[in-house]
């Protein structure tokens, strides 16, 4: 365990360490001159050029940029925005309790709606399983963009059900209700995705042959499927709903632009609207480091769920 987490926390540095690189390059992989984007076409004096490229150390060699900017990240610091005028480590703060809870509630819809889905299909087969199939097929071939304009125009314009983009709640429970539409748009497509994936598990463990040994010695189906064929799938089950969670902070962007929510993703969209490139690169940064972290918990809860799986390489990767 402990030669296993030492590696992939290495396997981790490395990975952050390749991304803050691409994230730094695209700044001076992107066509013109970065302060004519800081600018945003502004005519400016050659000393306030001047004055600009020394504010964003754009006069420095480009592997002391990277040092400095490389630094500043270790120690919490992304720089200063130039859309919002301010430290983009306040602005990311401001934005992350909305993307956080956003992304809690759509995970808490994934579990509930794709686990109850598959197993329902894989217990009980016939019109509910082809329902469910059915029903999984269509959310996860319809793209997060268009289930939000579909909530929207339902369950907003004509049924009057919920507030539609916008408006600005008063309270938690309020807050909640604000975020019902945006989280059923995040969660429909990986929902559906996980229902599969429980169906096809739930499927292949009750065709095992312990499990027709129980239930021809006349022990209770319910007790198989809870102890045996419930426990049995949850490894799979596990390692997709953790990829899927961390796919979640990488779809807000979409949904929080279309319900107008003020979180990370909708700050991401405009900042890649206005070339805001600190801002664009720490919250690519700070999603990379989620994902992978995601991804690594994962990998330490498989084993202990499912003891047939192994850290040296059988559990997901």
């Amino acid at each position: 365990m402990t030669r296993y987490l030492v590696g992939r926390l290495l396997g981790l540095a490395a990975v952050l360490s390749v991304t803050s690189l691409v994230v730094f390059g695209s700044l001076h992989l992107a066509p013109g001159d970065p302060v004519s984007f800081l600018l945003h076409g502004r005519p400016a004096t050659p000393e306030a050029v001047a004055a600009l490229r020394s504010q964003y150390h754009l006069d420095d060699p480009l592997p002391v940029q990277y040092a400095k900017w490389l630094g500043g990240v270790l120690r919490g610091d992304f720089g200063r925005s130039a859309q919002f005028h301010q430290d983009v480590s306040a602005l990311i703060g401001s934005r992350l309790p909305g993307t956080a809870l956003l992304v809690g509630c759509a995970a808490l819809l994934v579990a509930v709606l794709g686990l109850s889905g598959g197993i329902l299909a894989a217990l009980r087969p016939g019109p509910a399983d082809r329902a469910v199939l059915i029903g999984t097929g269509v959310a996860t071939a319809t793209p997060s963009f268009v289930t939000a304009i579909a909530l929207v125009s339902l369950f907003s314009v004509r049924l009057g059900w919920f507030p539609g983009p916008g408006g600005t709640p008063a309270g938690f429970p309020d807050r909640l209700y604000h975020l019902t539409l945006p989280a059923f748009a995040l969660a429909l497509t990986s929902a559906g995705m996980l229902a599969r994936v429980t169906r096809s598990a739930m499927l292949d463990e009750l065709g095992r042959e312990h499990v027709e040994v129980a239930l021809a010695r006349g022990v209770a189906p319910r007790t198989v499927v809870r102890k045996h064929v419930l426990r049995g799938a949850l490894g799979p089950v596990v390692t997709v709903g953790g990829t899927m969670l961390a796919g979640l902070l990488i779809s807000t962007s979409i949904v929080e632009t279309a319900f107008d929510v003020p979180g990370l993703g909708s700050l991401l969209v405009q900042s890649v609207t206005a070339k805001d490139f600190a801002v664009v690169q720490a919250i690519t940064l700070l999603s990379v480091a989620a994902f992978v972290l995601v991804n690594l918990a994962v990998d330490l809860l498989a084993p202990l769920i499912d003891p047939r799986l192994s850290l040296r390489g059988e559990g997901s990767s």
